[in-house]
């Protein structure tokens, strides 16, 4: 998708970030439509900058585009002792709560926060039930799909996957309005707000749609990061003991471990550590190697 972006021209492939005004803890910029994980880094280090001068560093960008991980700026303020909050408006799939249409992105929102001996908590999640790639796939195995992953075009919760994809779209996180999906839609409201509404960028049904590269993204996302230092003493401490509690928990009968967000991803990073690299399907691995040879750049080293 990137490389398509550039090759196309609909996203710059040179640039930087531009402040277009800013106080001691806040920043207004323009991603002057570069790639989002530029305008993502950009965003993030100077709210971390800003967070240890003032406390608190708020950054809202315009003019970004798809920036791959939200986690992934949130872990660079925790990984500085601070709080990162990350969040980005999206293609429009969701349908807000007793609508027909998909008018909100699946929204994700992020929070990382540090606790002691670099663990952390690190929340990044999706406003919607399930994401779309899901239901693609159900559909190409011929599975149905759980109840409030989402709606056929009437706005009507569906189990078949191909009543969502062609008319209807995502359910909010919780599903129908009598599950407590009218809470996802308030979440995926309160991300637009700070990220398409705020920063003055595209938002709602005027984004362009997924898949769609032949219109500018304009996407925008807010990035903050909160020193604890600024408030009570012993943040860390408290921290460590709020997710050693929860895992230190009784499992349920099935179950052998009760996790916080963030441990599932770090257990596979252990795994890809001892063995030495990521495990890839061949198909992907034959990808890559094709794709970097069309653009000239060394491909990445395989293991059998």
């Amino acid at each position: 998708m990137y490389v398509h972006d550039i090759k196309s021209g609909i996203t710059e492939k040179c640039g930087e970030p531009v402040v277009i005004k800013q106080t001691a803890a806040t920043a207004y910029v323009d991603g002057c439509n570069v790639l989002g994980p530029v305008v993502g880094n950009f965003c993030m280090q100077l709210a971390i900058q800003k967070a240890k001068n003032a406390g608190i560093g708020w950054v809202v960008a315009k003019g970004s585009n798809h920036f791959g991980i939200a986690g992934w700026y949130s872990m660079q303020a925790s990984e500085e002792g601070l709080l990162g909050m990350t969040f980005t408006n999206t293609s429009p799939l969701q349908i807000p709560t007793r609508a027909k249409e998909s008018v909100l992105g699946t929204n994700p929102l992020s929070l990382a926060a540090p606790g002691r001996d670099k663990d952390s908590f690190v929340l990044d999640m999706a406003t919607s039930t399930a994401a779309l790639g899901k239901i693609e796939l159900n559909e190409r195995k011929g599975l149905s799909i759980p109840n409030g992953w989402g709606a056929d075009s009437r706005g009507k919760e569906s189990n078949d996957p191909t009543a969502v994809l062609q008319g209807g779209g995502l359910l909010p996180l919780g599903g129908s309005e009598q599950s407590g999906g009218y809470k996802g839609y308030g979440l995926a409201m309160l991300v637009e707000i700070f990220c398409g509404i705020l920063s003055d960028g595209h938002w709602g049904p005027n984004i362009r749609k997924w898949k769609n590269t032949t219109t500018v993204a304009n996407l925008g996302q807010c990035f903050v990061a909160i020193n604890p230092d600024a408030f009570a003493p012993g943040f860390q401490d408290r921290m460590q003991a709020l997710v050693d509690t929860c895992r230190n928990l009784s499992p349920a009968e099935g179950e052998s471990s009760v996790l916080v967000a963030g441990d599932p991803e770090r257990q596979h990073m252990a795994i890809c550590d001892q063995e030495g690299g990521i495990r890839y399907h061949a198909n992907q691995v034959t990808h890559g190697v094709e794709l970097a040879k069309h653009l000239g750049i060394r491909p990445m080293e395989v293991r059998a």
